[in-house]
């Protein structure tokens, strides 16, 4: 991504996911949902994505089709999400 945008910040882009996961687990606890409920009904199986993506593990976030179908499962704005 660096020699197509040579003059983005990683580490902005980095803090920006990190902020979305934190925004998706405050918003999951908020509702009194665990990490497996919220998996199941966005269409996986386990706790790994949403949890790897909730702490940014690995670099792995939501794409904006999960952060769509999280925002609808759990009745927040999906701007909420991501600000």
């Amino acid at each position: 991504m660096d020699k197509v945008f040579p003059n983005v910040n990683r580490e902005k882009i980095d803090a920006f996911y990190k902020k979305i996961g934190q925004n998706v687990k405050k918003a999951r606890e908020k509702r009194g949902m665990s990490q497996l409920e919220l998996a199941i009904l966005i269409g996986h199986r386990t706790t790994s994505f949403l949890s790897n993506c909730e702490n940014y593990k690995n670099k792995n976030h939501f794409n904006l089709e999960h952060l769509y179908l999280i925002a609808d499962v759990l009745k927040v704005d999906i701007v909420d999400l991501i600000k």
